[in-house]
Order: C-alpha cells, then sequence, then structure tokens
C-alpha cells in the first residue's frame, strides 16, 4: 500500500516553537479552502489528534517510529492520505529529539520524515535572538542527511527591525524563509498537566481554530506549503492490520472527560478486525453495555473526576457485576479506577471499583515518562501470557499501595535498564500504567 497524496512534516528545534499553532492553522485554513487535508502526529500523544481531528473534520493518526517499523509508519500515513489532496504531519517535541535506539527508531520525528520522505517545514521561535537563529537553523539543516528542510518559518518576531536582524543573519544560509510570524498570545490554548486542555473541554475551540486560521494564512502563502509537499517516498509500506488484537468482538469502551486516551489507529485495527465498540460514560453514571463481551477502560484525567466516578454508583456495581463473568482492563487512569482508591490533588481519597488492590495517588504529583517494552506475565486482555507490547507511560499519579494481585508484565524502558515489574491481574481483571501502542508479534 502505497500514497501518492503529498505531505509534509511541521517540526521544531525545541518544544514551545510554535508548531501546534501552525499545524492547526494550517489545517483549518486548507479545510476552509476546499483542500482535502488530514493531520498526523507523530509519537504517542494522544491530545493534539483530537485537535487535528476538530480543524480538518477528519480522523488523526499517530506515528512512532520507536514502537512501529518504517513500512508501518508508511502504511498509517497512507491510510490517513485516503480520499485526501494533502496531508500535514506535526513533530513531537524538538526535530531530532528521540531515545537510545537502532537507526531510524529512535521515536524522534526526523525519524518519521525521513521514513515517509517528507520535506520538513521548520518552526523557529526567534524571541530572544537574532542573527543567532541562523546559526541553529544552518545547524537543522545539515545535522540529519536523511532530511530536508523545506522552508522555514519564524515565530514570535518582535519588530520589523527584530525581522530584519533575524533575515540578516538567515541571508548567508540560502534556506527559504516562508513567513515570520508576529507574537500573538492570545492565539494559545489552555493546559493543564499532560499538556493541553482537551479538546472536546476547550471553550469555543472552533473560533479558536478560525483564529488560527486567520493567522496563519496572512503570513504564510497556502499555495506555497502545498508546492513544497511531497508523496511519500517510502518502500513496502504495510498495512498495521490490528496493531494491539482486539480483546473481545463487541468491546465496551469508556468514553467521556475522564476516559479518553485512546490511540486512533488501535480503534481502527479493532474494527478492521471485525470488533464493535460500544462507548458507554461513567461521568454520566452509565454502566458497561450488557451485550458488551469485554471492557476497556481507557487512560484520561480520573484524578479531576474522583468524586463524580466514587458517586457513579450505577457504573461501579455495573463493572463489578460486569467482571465477575468477563475480562476487563483499565490503561493508565482507567488503572487506578480499577483499583481500590484514588487520592486526588487535594489529598481526598476516593473509592473506586476495587477490581483491584492498587491505590493510587495525586497528591504528590511525580512525572513518569517515556516508553516501555512489555511482555505480559499472564493472560489478560492484552493477549495471552507472552505477549510482547511497545507502549508509553506518560502520568503524574503514583502507586501508594500496589497491594497482592498478581503482576501483569515485565517492563523495560528504552534506555537499557533492568526490567521491572508492572501492572496487575486479578481473575479476569487487569491493569497497568503504560499504554499499549503495537503488539510487537504482529510486526515481526
Amino acid at each position: 500500500m502505497t500514497s501518492g497524496v503529498p505531505g509534509i512534516v511541521v517540526a521544531g528545534p525545541r518544544s514551545g516553537s510554535g508548531k501546534t499553532t501552525v499545524t492547526l492553522g494550517l489545517l483549518r485554513a486548507f479545510t476552509r479552502a476546499g483542500v482535502r487535508v488530514a493531520g498526523l502526529k507523530c509519537g504517542p500523544d494522544y491530545i493534539d489528534p483530537a485537535f487535528h481531528a476538530r480543524a480538518c473534520g477528519r480522523p488523526s493518526l499517530n506515528l512512532d517510529a520507536w514502537a512501529m517499523p518504517p513500512g508501518a509508519l508508511a502504511g498509517l500515513a497512507a491510510e490517513a492520505a485516503q480520499g485526501c489532496d494533502l496531508v500535514i504531519c506535526e513533530g513531537l517535541m524538538g526535530l531530532f529529539d528521540g531515545v537510545p535506539g537502532l537507526p531510524g527508531r529512535a521515536g524522534s520525528t526526523a525519524d518519521v520524515a525521513a521514513a515517509l520522505g517528507w520535506p520538513v517545514l521548520l518552526v523557529h521561535d526567534v524571541s530572544g535572538q537574532a542573527q543567532s537563529a541562523a546559526a541553529q537553523i544552518a545547524g537543522c539543516a545539515v545535522f540529519d542527511p536523511r532530511i530536508s528542510l523545506g522552508g522555514i518559518i519564524l515565530n514570535r518576531v518582535g519588530s520589523a527591525r527584530h525581522h530584519a536582524l533575524v533575515a540578516a543573519g538567515l541571508a548567508r544560509t540560502g534556506l527559504d524563509v516562508l513567513a515570520a510570524l508576529p507574537k500573538a498570545p492570545e492565539l494559545s490554548l489552555p493546559e493543564r498537566h499532560l499538556g493541553l486542555v482537551q479538546a472536546e473541554e476547550t471553550a469555543d475551540l472552533d473560533r479558536r481554530l478560525d483564529a488560527m486560521a486567520d493567522f496563519v494564512s496572512a503570513h504564510l502563502s497556502l499555495d506555497v506549503v502545498r508546492a513544497l509537499a511531497k508523496p511519500s517516498a517510502a518502500i513496502g509500506a504495510d498495512p498495521l492490520g490490528s496493531p494491539i488484537p482486539p480483546p473481545g468482538q463487541r468491546i465496551a469502551l469508556a468514553r467521556d472527560a475522564a476516559f479518553s486516551f485512546v490511540y486512533p489507529h488501535v480503534l481502527d485495527g479493532w474494527r478492521r478486525a471485525g470488533a464493535a465498540i460500544l462507548p458507554f460514560s461513567p461521568l454520566a453514571d452509565e454502566p458497561p453495555p450488557e451485550e458488551a463481551d469485554c471492557c476497556w477502560l481507557p487512560g484520561g484525567y480520573p484524578e479531576l473526576h474522583g468524586g463524580r466516578i466514587a458517586a457513579a454508583s450505577q457504573f461501579l456495581g455495573g463493572l463489578r457485576a460486569f467482571a465477575t463473568r468477563r475480562p476487563v482492563h483499565g490503561e493508565c487512569g482507567g488503572y487506578m479506577v480499577l483499583g481500590e482508591s484514588l487520592v486526588d490533588a487535594a489529598g481526598t481519597a476516593h473509592p473506586m471499583a476495587g477490581l483491584l488492590s492498587v491505590r493510587t495517588s495525586f497528591a504528590k504529583r511525580k512525572l513518569h515518562l517515556g516508553y516501555r517494552d512489555a511482555e505480559t506475565l499472564q493472560p489478560s486482555s492484552l493477549g495471552p501470557s507472552g505477549t510482547r507490547l511497545k507502549g508509553h507511560e506518560f502520568h503524574y499519579a503514583s502507586i501508594v499501595d500496589l497491594g497482592g494481585d498478581l503482576p501483569l508484565a515485565r517492563v523495560q524502558t528504552a534506555y537499557d535498564e533492568s526490567p521491572t515489574l508492572a501492572g496487575s491481574r486479578r481473575g479476569p481483571v487487569s491493569g497497568t500504567f503504560f499504554h499499549a501502542l503495537v503488539a510487537t508479534q504482529q510486526l515481526a
């Protein structure tokens, strides 16, 4: 499977350069101009793809160069491009930032751009510098010969004089500057501890996206950006199929503001395998649908809704009854809700489902972040014992008491650290703090 639809990667030298504003502005501006455009996101980010989808009206998928081999990246890119005229892929962190890994498998934006052969549109924040910006941008242009910079967007330019000084330095590099964006703090999106406030919770989001589109298109030619994009040069693109085997044929999926972190490519894979997704809302006190044969509680923000979840008697009672006969799995926030209790930021302990013995707390925040290479030790909704998975962990909650349940998996980080035990399993109920991206046996 290959795609002749042109694509481009929007990246920055570091986090906070402005690539999200540029990406969302381009997606909405192209959509308003009648161009069928789709978004993609480098890395395991859950939140940005939902903004992409809102901006252009099409699903946005994650491309992760650490978890997915190049053929799978190309297959997902081709899937996203179906019925489109253009694909815009937003990078993660800095352009070359990743983890130790095999060539092309470090999880960086550059790895994705190289795998697909798409040019990079580099967004550089020039606040606090002038001619020195040229040295950093020139370094990005030559650091990795696998990629090419299609053009430069200067962001947060302070004045005409500031622009002139930056341009004077860049004139020595021969690189094309496509736009100079002035400072626009009013375009910033609200944030919380795991990144942006979710798209469905962001007030007046369509007005905000239209404002980004107006801003970007006022300073940057859409025709120039479209002309820079190139069809994927990937060879041997493979459809990802079902990246994680569906845990059942009728999957009850918790879906609301507390349970929202589900990878679109995982859901698509389940559907391709013939599974039906049956959403329900714990915050609305809905139990898992009775006709489901398994239940999946994804991550999200249960720590912000501990009181409501604890008071949701129909949800908790229905979940407990469901688990007496059918499997239940929780990822990250879902794992916390399956446990005995959850302590919120104020220090209040809320009783949870009690289907696992783990107790968690958000009162004292500690960042847990990074890739996880996992092998299951027990059969569960993730697969039989011995299932190999690549996943990601990003949360601030901590385990206060793991309890006496069986460990679910043995996990290792990307830094060759000693393996550790992770997750819990009791009967048909299982949970982990890591989110599974792919089951690696299927990608061999």
